[in-house]
């Protein structure tokens, strides 16, 4: 989705994935809707893959004026809203939803730009949380964050408006072993089969597989697939082609023509679905 268009968008590669109604059923967990507003593409990215598969369904805009005509007429369980918006700020938009639409009493996690603070500056930045909340933000979390904080907050907003399980606990979910095509992957041993005979990987090689193996024909983009490295410094997307290169070449029968690791042209890479 452009970042500049106003429109809403579902991703449905992502939220269409194959489900077992059964399971899902037992397991007593609704699925919470969430609204994400934020103009950076790289960061709502990332807040639509962890939270849809920590069992969210998500509605997302980079248009604050959009939000908020979206969040007077449909109800969110949680709205994730960016400081700085394009047209509206966070704090004005916030008491705009608190003010009148079905989201009145919604919780509101705000993003906003984290920086390392010292004097009169960390001071400042007290006083704009301080403004934040007072506009009607449920909580603040500053950027950059990890994916662990955002799901611990999201998960105990939630929580405290009625959620009934961790979104941790939900998006760590995963199998502890995955069989997909010609894989077999175990991870807690973080041992890997490839057609019954033993293939030795890297962590980063091991991670980025399960990933994407634990999802068959979900389409990942690379910016998505640097989870896998956990923040680490200097790690930028090429490194992500280098390490699926590697796997190929490990996994493949032909690492030229591959068969389970999936190129989506300009999009990103996907496990071949059965």
């Amino acid at each position: 989705m452009n970042v500049a268009s106003p429109v809403l968008s579902r991703v449905h590669r992502v939220t269409e994935r194959r489900h077992d109604p059964i399971a899902d059923a037992s397991s007593g967990v609704s699925r919470r809707r969430l609204l994400i507003v934020e103009d950076e593409a790289a960061i709502r990215e990332l807040l639509r893959l962890h939270l849809t598969l920590a069992g969210c369904e998500i509605e997302e805009t980079a248009d604050a004026t959009v939000a908020l005509e979206r969040a007077r007429t449909v109800e969110f369980d949680l709205i994730v809203l960016d400081d700085m918006p394009p047209r509206i700020d966070g704090s004005t938009l916030c008491r705009a939803i608190r003010a009148k639409g079905v989201n009145s009493n919604t919780a509101i996690l705000m993003l906003t730009a984290g920086a390392a603070l010292v004097g009169r500056r960390c001071r400042d930045a007290a006083t704009d949380t301080v403004r934040r909340l007072d506009s009607g933000a449920d909580d603040c979390l500053a950027k950059p964050f990890g994916i662990r904080e955002l799901l611990a907050r999201v998960g105990a907003i939630i929580s405290d408006n009625g959620g009934n399980e961790s979104l941790e606990a939900q998006a760590g979910a995963s199998p502890r072993c995955v069989q997909s095509r010609d894989v077999m992957l175990d991870l807690e041993r973080r041992e890997t089969l490839v057609r019954g005979e033993a293939v030795e990987l890297t962590k980063q090689e091991f991670d980025l597989l399960y990933l994407l193996a634990a999802r068959p024909g979900m389409v990942f983009s690379r910016t998505a697939l640097l989870t896998v490295w956990n923040g680490d410094t200097y790690v930028t997307e090429r490194t992500v082609d280098t390490v699926v290169d590697r796997l190929r070449l490990k996994i493949e029968r032909d690492a030229k023509d591959p068969e389970l690791i999936l190129t989506a042209w300009a999009d990103g890479y996907t496990f071949v679905d059965f």
